[in-house]
């Protein structure tokens, strides 16, 4: 038996953050991130609607990119002050993921973290609080996912955490938050989508709801996400969309080792983080490589390429045709092709803020971490150490695969 899981509503179009005045309840604790939000007024006019709705409003702001447990547990210790009886979380992947954490500590006070890193393992939510979700970047999905990524900075290691019952009730995908995005921006959120839709379409436990959705994802992000970027706003909105229907795919199929890696790498190293969005982006032509040694992932692969008109006559060709395609979107939008050229902020760069020394040093024990992340279950191929290793260096010194 399989699942699928969405959020119980989810309004979508420009000015849907207005449904927020039909919420009913009480109490309503907003958590935003880094103050983009504020900035554009799109908090004020949240905030607004909640107390038109006959509530009272209590913030969490200033959330951190890659949440961290510390930030978690703080955020929890306040609703457990305010006791709201919706959680309404805004902005990017950040806030929404870390509140979605808080949630599960708000209403359980003693779990420990330990214990939601098992995947799966959550206790039952909504006893205290419903949850709404809003995001203001297109990429992530968390608003229609089972899944929270949390930092553990002691260790240096990004935990996805998952589980059905962290779905939100309600998400609001409103392309006017999107359209205040900047390019970089755009660009590593896309890739990430991308990334989300492709993985969950070669996913072991891909089915045909979501494969309906992945493939038409897939075909929205090949062919807006550079006019979204160039700053075309029909394109932004239109990725908004493909971006969420990429997070119902991967939700409910599950990712693979791009994201494996891309997890374990993005806190490692001293230099700075490697961006989510950026790593996915790096390492999934080289992940495609490896993974089409796998007969019917290979299959998939190239029905995606079909999908976007690549061409190609064998499997072969078109597997190649979307390893191609892949690194011209990279290109096209300044992404890095490997780590070596990773400059600060997820720009290219002729020397990498990753050190070559720290990243071998550092390569067994990221390699094992990776093989040891709730993604890599799903993956097509299972790597051995010495093959996640070998996977690692490739995206490093953007090698060619061949094992």
């Amino acid at each position: 038996m399989s699942r699928f899981t969405i959020p119980r509503d989810l309004y979508h179009g420009k000015g849907s953050l207005e449904e927020l005045k039909n919420l009913q309840g009480k109490k309503a604790m907003v958590v935003v991130g880094g103050g983009s939000m504020k900035r554009f007024g799109f908090l004020d006019q949240a905030v607004a609607y909640l107390k038109e709705a006959g509530m009272e409003v209590a913030l969490i702001e200033g959330v951190e990119p890659d949440p961290s447990v510390t930030t978690v547990l703080k955020g929890a210790e306040k609703m457990r002050e305010f006791e709201p009886d919706w959680i309404v979380a805004m902005g990017g992947g950040s806030p929404i993921d870390a509140a979605k954490a808080m949630w599960a500590f708000y209403e359980y006070p003693d779990t420990k973290f330990e214990d939601l890193c098992t995947p799966f393992n959550f206790p039952t939510l909504r006893t205290k609080a419903k949850f709404c979700a809003i995001p203001s970047t297109s990429g992530t999905a968390t608003e229609v996912t089972a899944f929270s990524v949390i930092t553990d900075y002691d260790k240096g290691i990004k935990y996805p955490l998952a589980d059905f019952n962290i779905t939100p009730d309600i998400a609001i995908v409103d392309s006017a938050l999107a359209e205040t995005m900047p390019k970089k921006l755009v660009a590593h959120t896309g890739m990430d989508a991308m990334t989300h839709a492709i993985e969950a379409y070669v996913s072991t436990l891909h089915c045909n709801y979501t494969d309906a959705v992945a493939l038409h994802a897939i075909k929205m992000i090949h062919k807006e996400l550079k006019k979204s970027f160039d700053g075309c706003m029909t394109a932004r909105a239109e990725m908004h969309d493909a971006q969420c229907l990429a997070g119902m795919a991967f939700s409910n199929a599950l990712l693979g080792i791009v994201h494996s890696m891309a997890h374990k790498t993005g806190a490692a190293y001293t230099g700075d983080h490697i961006i989510h969005g950026c790593a996915n982006a790096m390492y999934l032509p080289k992940v495609i490589k490896y993974n089409a040694k796998n007969e019917e992932a290979a299959e998939r692969y190239a029905q995606i390429a079909d999908h976007i008109g690549l061409g190609g006559t064998t499997t072969t060709e078109k597997v190649d045709a979307l390893i191609a395609e892949l690194r011209s979107m990279n290109d096209q939008l300044d992404i890095p092709q490997a780590i070596k050229f990773y400059g600060a902020g997820g720009v290219k760069a002729e020397t990498s803020i990753i050190d070559e020394a720290e990243f071998l040093e550092k390569l067994p024990t990221v390699a094992a971490n990776a093989i040891g992340d709730a993604c890599t279950g799903s993956n097509p191929r299972q790597p051995s150490q010495e093959e996640m290793e070998k996977l690692l260096k490739a995206c490093y010194y953007d090698l060619e695969i061949d094992f």
